[in-house]
Protein backbone atom coordinates (compact mmCIF):
# COMPACT_ATOMS: atom_id res chain seq x y z
CA UNK A 1 0.00 0.00 0.00
CA UNK A 2 1.38 3.41 -1.02
CA UNK A 3 1.02 6.74 0.73
CA UNK A 4 -1.72 7.66 -1.75
CA UNK A 5 -3.63 4.50 -0.80
CA UNK A 6 -3.25 5.27 2.90
CA UNK A 7 -4.52 8.84 2.54
CA UNK A 8 -7.53 7.65 0.54
CA UNK A 9 -8.27 4.89 3.05
CA UNK A 10 -8.05 7.25 6.04
CA UNK A 11 -10.31 9.77 4.34
CA UNK A 12 -12.94 7.15 3.55
CA UNK A 13 -12.84 5.76 7.08
CA UNK A 14 -13.44 9.27 8.37
CA UNK A 15 -16.43 9.48 6.00
CA UNK A 16 -15.46 12.75 4.31
CA UNK A 17 -15.04 13.81 0.69
CA UNK A 18 -11.87 15.06 -0.98
CA UNK A 19 -13.30 18.58 -0.85
CA UNK A 20 -13.93 18.35 2.90
CA UNK A 21 -10.40 17.07 3.55
CA UNK A 22 -9.00 19.89 1.41
CA UNK A 23 -10.91 22.44 3.49
CA UNK A 24 -9.49 20.98 6.70
CA UNK A 25 -5.95 21.29 5.34
CA UNK A 26 -6.39 24.66 3.65
CA UNK A 27 -5.60 23.36 0.16
CA UNK A 28 -7.49 22.69 -3.07
CA UNK A 29 -9.51 19.56 -3.80
CA UNK A 30 -7.31 18.96 -6.85
CA UNK A 31 -4.26 18.67 -4.59
CA UNK A 32 -5.96 15.95 -2.54
CA UNK A 33 -7.04 14.20 -5.74
CA UNK A 34 -3.43 14.20 -7.00
CA UNK A 35 -2.19 12.77 -3.70
CA UNK A 36 -4.71 9.94 -3.81
CA UNK A 37 -4.03 9.14 -7.46
CA UNK A 38 -0.27 9.14 -6.90
CA UNK A 39 0.38 12.08 -9.23
CA UNK A 40 2.07 14.06 -6.44
CA UNK A 41 3.24 13.74 -2.84
CA UNK A 42 2.20 15.96 0.08
CA UNK A 43 4.89 18.24 1.48
CA UNK A 44 6.28 17.58 4.94
CA UNK A 45 4.07 20.22 6.56
CA UNK A 46 1.01 18.63 4.95
CA UNK A 47 2.14 15.19 6.17
CA UNK A 48 2.14 16.58 9.70
CA UNK A 49 -1.31 18.12 9.20
CA UNK A 50 -2.63 14.82 7.85
CA UNK A 51 -1.10 12.99 10.79
CA UNK A 52 -2.80 15.31 13.27
CA UNK A 53 -6.14 15.30 11.48
CA UNK A 54 -6.40 11.51 11.09
CA UNK A 55 -4.72 10.86 14.46
CA UNK A 56 -2.05 8.59 12.98
CA UNK A 57 1.73 8.71 13.05
CA UNK A 58 3.82 10.21 10.27
CA UNK A 59 5.57 6.82 10.06
CA UNK A 60 2.26 5.25 9.16
CA UNK A 61 1.57 7.80 6.43
CA UNK A 62 5.08 7.62 4.93
CA UNK A 63 6.00 3.97 5.49
CA UNK A 64 2.81 2.17 6.50
CA UNK A 65 4.24 1.25 9.89
CA UNK A 66 1.31 0.57 12.20
CA UNK A 67 1.67 1.79 15.79
CA UNK A 68 0.75 -0.48 18.66
CA UNK A 69 -3.00 -0.24 19.20
CA UNK A 70 -3.84 0.85 22.76
CA UNK A 71 -5.88 -1.65 24.75
CA UNK A 72 -8.72 0.87 25.08
CA UNK A 73 -9.04 1.06 21.29
CA UNK A 74 -9.03 -2.72 21.00
CA UNK A 75 -11.96 -3.00 23.37
CA UNK A 76 -14.01 -0.10 21.92
CA UNK A 77 -17.55 -1.05 20.98
CA UNK A 78 -18.65 -0.99 17.36
CA UNK A 79 -20.94 2.00 16.77
CA UNK A 80 -23.37 -0.26 14.91
CA UNK A 81 -24.39 -1.78 18.26
CA UNK A 82 -25.67 1.62 19.39
CA UNK A 83 -27.31 2.27 16.01
CA UNK A 84 -29.17 -1.05 16.11
CA UNK A 85 -30.26 -0.54 19.73
CA UNK A 86 -31.46 2.98 18.98
CA UNK A 87 -33.35 1.77 15.91
CA UNK A 88 -35.05 -0.96 17.93
CA UNK A 89 -36.20 1.52 20.58
CA UNK A 90 -37.51 3.93 17.94
CA UNK A 91 -39.45 1.14 16.22
CA UNK A 92 -40.86 -0.06 19.56
CA UNK A 93 -41.86 3.51 20.36
CA UNK A 94 -43.79 3.91 17.11
CA UNK A 95 -45.45 0.49 17.36
CA UNK A 96 -46.40 0.99 21.01
CA UNK A 97 -47.76 4.46 20.37
CA UNK A 98 -49.95 3.23 17.52
CA UNK A 99 -51.11 0.22 19.55
CA UNK A 100 -52.04 2.26 22.63
CA UNK A 101 -53.89 4.82 20.53
CA UNK A 102 -55.80 2.11 18.65
CA UNK A 103 -57.01 0.61 21.94
CA UNK A 104 -57.44 3.70 24.11
CA UNK A 105 -57.53 6.83 21.87
CA UNK A 106 -55.49 8.51 24.60
CA UNK A 107 -52.93 11.28 24.02
CA UNK A 108 -50.62 9.36 26.40
CA UNK A 109 -49.92 7.13 23.38
CA UNK A 110 -47.91 9.95 21.85
CA UNK A 111 -46.00 10.56 25.07
CA UNK A 112 -45.03 6.88 25.28
CA UNK A 113 -43.86 6.84 21.67
CA UNK A 114 -41.85 10.03 22.01
CA UNK A 115 -40.15 8.77 25.20
CA UNK A 116 -39.02 5.59 23.45
CA UNK A 117 -37.79 7.58 20.46
CA UNK A 118 -35.93 10.04 22.66
CA UNK A 119 -34.22 7.10 24.36
CA UNK A 120 -33.35 5.57 20.99
CA UNK A 121 -31.82 8.78 19.67
CA UNK A 122 -29.97 9.34 22.95
CA UNK A 123 -28.40 5.88 22.83
CA UNK A 124 -27.37 6.46 19.23
CA UNK A 125 -25.87 9.81 20.18
CA UNK A 126 -23.89 8.21 23.01
CA UNK A 127 -22.61 5.63 20.56
CA UNK A 128 -21.33 8.33 18.25
CA UNK A 129 -19.14 9.55 21.12
CA UNK A 130 -18.14 6.38 22.95
CA UNK A 131 -17.67 3.85 20.15
CA UNK A 132 -14.63 3.08 18.00
CA UNK A 133 -14.19 6.07 15.70
CA UNK A 134 -13.63 4.13 12.50
CA UNK A 135 -17.01 2.37 12.91
CA UNK A 136 -19.04 5.58 13.28
CA UNK A 137 -19.58 6.66 9.63
CA UNK A 138 -21.13 3.31 8.66
CA UNK A 139 -23.29 3.21 11.78
CA UNK A 140 -24.44 6.80 11.28
CA UNK A 141 -25.45 6.15 7.68
CA UNK A 142 -27.26 2.92 8.62
CA UNK A 143 -29.12 4.57 11.49
CA UNK A 144 -30.50 7.51 9.53
CA UNK A 145 -31.39 5.52 6.42
CA UNK A 146 -33.78 3.45 8.55
CA UNK A 147 -34.85 5.85 11.26
CA UNK A 148 -35.86 8.75 9.07
CA UNK A 149 -38.89 6.61 8.13
CA UNK A 150 -39.70 6.02 11.81
CA UNK A 151 -38.91 9.38 13.36
CA UNK A 152 -40.76 11.46 10.76
CA UNK A 153 -43.95 9.39 10.81
CA UNK A 154 -45.19 10.05 14.35
CA UNK A 155 -44.77 13.86 14.55
CA UNK A 156 -46.04 14.31 10.98
CA UNK A 157 -49.11 12.20 11.79
CA UNK A 158 -49.71 14.21 14.95
CA UNK A 159 -49.61 17.52 13.04
CA UNK A 160 -51.84 16.10 10.28
CA UNK A 161 -54.46 14.85 12.72
CA UNK A 162 -54.51 18.07 14.75
CA UNK A 163 -54.98 20.15 11.60
CA UNK A 164 -57.70 17.95 10.13
CA UNK A 165 -59.60 16.71 13.19
CA UNK A 166 -58.17 18.00 16.42
CA UNK A 167 -56.93 14.64 17.74
CA UNK A 168 -53.14 14.13 18.18
CA UNK A 169 -53.02 10.52 16.97
CA UNK A 170 -49.72 8.79 16.04
CA UNK A 171 -51.00 7.72 12.61
CA UNK A 172 -53.24 9.50 10.08
CA UNK A 173 -56.95 9.20 10.88
CA UNK A 174 -59.87 9.58 8.48
CA UNK A 175 -60.80 13.23 8.84
CA UNK A 176 -62.11 15.61 6.20
CA UNK A 177 -62.15 14.71 2.50
CA UNK A 178 -60.46 11.36 3.04
CA UNK A 179 -58.72 10.88 -0.29
CA UNK A 180 -57.35 14.39 -0.72
CA UNK A 181 -55.98 14.90 2.80
CA UNK A 182 -54.56 11.39 3.18
CA UNK A 183 -52.82 11.60 -0.20
CA UNK A 184 -51.34 14.97 0.83
CA UNK A 185 -50.03 13.42 4.06
CA UNK A 186 -48.32 10.52 2.28
CA UNK A 187 -46.82 12.82 -0.36
CA UNK A 188 -45.19 14.95 2.33
CA UNK A 189 -44.04 11.90 4.29
CA UNK A 190 -42.40 10.19 1.31
CA UNK A 191 -40.91 13.46 0.06
CA UNK A 192 -39.17 14.11 3.40
CA UNK A 193 -37.90 10.55 3.72
CA UNK A 194 -36.76 10.15 0.12
CA UNK A 195 -34.99 13.52 0.07
CA UNK A 196 -33.17 12.51 3.25
CA UNK A 197 -32.21 9.18 1.69
CA UNK A 198 -30.93 11.03 -1.37
CA UNK A 199 -28.86 13.37 0.79
CA UNK A 200 -27.34 10.40 2.67
CA UNK A 201 -26.57 8.61 -0.58
CA UNK A 202 -24.87 11.67 -2.07
CA UNK A 203 -22.83 12.21 1.11
CA UNK A 204 -21.72 8.58 1.09
CA UNK A 205 -20.89 8.75 -2.63
CA UNK A 206 -18.78 11.89 -2.16
CA UNK A 207 -16.83 10.32 0.70
CA UNK A 208 -15.98 7.34 -1.53
CA UNK A 209 -14.68 9.42 -4.43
Amino acid sequence: MTISDRIRELRRKRGISQEELAEQLGISRQAVSKWESGQSMPDLDKIILLSDYFDVTTDYLLKGIQPTVPQAEKTSVNASVFAITGTALNAIGLATSCGVWYEEQDAMALVIGLIFMAMGCMIFGIGMVCSAEHTRPTAKSMFWKINVWILVFLPLSMVYNILTGGLPAPYPLRFGPFFLFRIFFWLIYFAICLLTELYLWRSSHKSNE
